[in-house]
């Protein structure tokens, strides 16, 4: 069985439990190289889980007549070893809770091109068809630094990703000034602001008025907030697949990034901004939540500060330092469980942002009971535990502003300094038998670790000691010690590190 041959073989695949699109693929192909009116930044895993799946189920039921342009930049390379060996299709194969598997094939990428397909892209660009390019490059790819080469550049001479891009709205301004929007699709907050500002930068370098004009009147930079937990390729869904006769699964090592499925859960959620320059596709048909940038925003917060990434980031912390290696065995631990559920439930939903268009209760009971307990997720703790320093400050910071805004004395919370305690002892690198593990990458990991590694088991960690590191409002989000929570804080570390075992115990003594 292989991809590429799927629309001859549909009975096979049929048989094997595979659903399989039953549009024209040829003819939207076509249509879509003629008029092609979606381009996606960022070709991998949450792409093909979840904006190419929602083209597939619209073009499936003829609510639109074309497919998505998929474009890959950092690895560039997989478009010419992953997508066109297998006909820009691929599986994506839904991991549900109560052990179900949905397998699907997905036929809604059009045409992939690499970053460098220079000429194809300012074809796509000055079409007036195109209405939206949507991104999922991670935030690291809006970021310009002060001394990038392409500021320096012509717009036809940009050579990195974003300079590309602004490089290719530059073509289509240039082509009539042709309205379009711009949808980031990124896990950061006001991700089309960060976009947005990433653009007018170039067009600020390029000393084009123009050009600056058109950004801010003909093309939109709506925001959104994105949510589906995509982990990589798992080695017991390569085998499901290979057991299928798929034969696709060994085309890349095993160990890459990608394959030629991708495996994800069943919930997801997009919300953007209702703010579309050239004509809103239909998403809203597939799922998708258009609404006002304000509703965005309070979503946004209601994720990333209450109901999914606090607790996400507190199993990977604890995950670590307990020898856990998949999430889902986590929410089998009476102890971390519980600790979830106090800080999401007793800490975190009194001051929730409540977006009106979800409720906060239903997304944390969903995220508690359905999604992070799935043990058909292969999520890691060590994969969620990376860039931390960054994450803190947004996921648990904006929670303890919010208590202070309402005039709450912090000093009323409990389990979120207990996290920040168990965050500081996963610094020192010794897990809970006493044995040293490897603490996932972070920017931050040399300095943080200059510190914190100066502890061992039997240290007794004091105030003089730690208080400048918890002064820091940009790892906390607020100075914990003015806030009255460095006591806490400071003798649940203590208490963690008194020796094998102390970080149990810990967990166990919580109430």
């Amino acid at each position: 069985m292989k991809l590429k041959d799927v629309v001859r073989d549909r009975a096979i695949w049929e048989k094997k439990g595979y659903s399989v699109f039953s549009y024209d693929r040829g003819r939207m192909i076509r249509t879509t190289r003629n008029e092609p009116s979606w381009v996606h930044f960022g070709s991998g895993n949450l792409f093909r889980a979840f904006q190419a799946v929602f083209c597939d189920e619209l073009l499936e039921r003829g609510l639109t007549q074309t497919g998505v342009i998929a474009v890959s930049g950092r690895d560039a390379s997989i478009m010419d070893t992953y997508y066109r060996p297998m006909d820009d299709l691929h599986i994506a194969v839904t991991l549900k809770k109560d052990g179900s598997v949905e397998k699907r094939v997905i036929g809604s990428v059009a045409e992939s091109l690499r970053i460098d397909d220079t000429a194809r892209l300012e074809e796509i660009f000055r079409s007036p068809s195109l209405q939206v390019i949507t991104f999922t490059i991670t935030e690291k790819g809006y970021r310009v630094r002060p001394d990038d080469p392409d500021l320096s550049r012509t717009p036809e001479e940009a050579e990195g990703y974003l300079g590309r891009v602004a490089a290719l709205l530059y073509a289509r301004y240039r082509a009539g000034a042709l309205p379009l929007t711009v949808c980031s699709n990124d896990n950061c907050s006001h991700n089309g602001d960060i976009l947005r500002d990433g653009i007018l930068t170039y067009a600020s370098a390029w000393q084009d008025e123009g050009f600056w004009d058109y950004l801010n009147t003909a093309v939109s930079f709506p925001i959104s907030m994105i949510d589906r937990i995509t982990p990589r390729p798992d080695s017991g869904v390569s085998q499901m697949l290979r057991s299928d006769g798929v034969e696709d699964v060994d085309l890349l090592p095993s160990d890459h990034y990608m394959n030629c499925f991708v495996n994800t859960e069943e919930t997801a959620y997009l919300v953007i901004e209702d703010r579309f320059a050239n004509g809103r596709p239909l998403w809203d048909q597939a799922g998708v939540l258009f609404t006002d940038r304000d509703t965005v925003d309070r979503t946004e917060k209601m994720k990333v500060g209450t109901c999914l990434n606090p607790l996400h980031t507190t199993l990977a912390v604890f995950g670590c330092l307990l020898g856990y290696d998949r999430i889902w065995k986590e929410m089998e631990d009476k102890d971390l469980v519980r600790l979830i559920r106090h800080v999401g439930y007793d800490e975190g939903l009194p001051v929730v942002t409540d977006p009106g268009i979800l409720s906060p209760e239903e997304f944390l009971r969903t995220v508690l009971e359905v999604r992070l307990p799935n043990p058909f997720m292969p999520d890691m703790p060590q994969r969620i535990g990376m860039d931390t320093s960054q994450k803190i400050p947004v996921r648990f910071g904006e929670t303890l502003k919010s208590y202070q805004k309402k005039g709450q004395n912090l000093s009323c919370l409990t389990y979120i300094p207990f996290v920040f305690a168990g965050w500081l002892r996963y610094l020192t690198g010794i897990d809970d038998r006493g044995k040293r593990f490897e603490i996932p990458s972070d920017p931050m990991l040399p300095e943080l670790t200059g510190i914190m590694g100066t502890y061992s088991l039997g240290s007794h960690p004091s105030q003089k000691d730690l208080e400048a590191l918890l002064r820091r409002t940009d790892l906390f989000g607020v100075d914990l010690v003015e806030a009255g929570l460095s006591g806490k804080i400071i003798t649940a570390l203590g208490q963690m590190l008194v020796g094998p075992g102390a970080v149990r115990r810990a967990l166990e003594e919580l109430k």
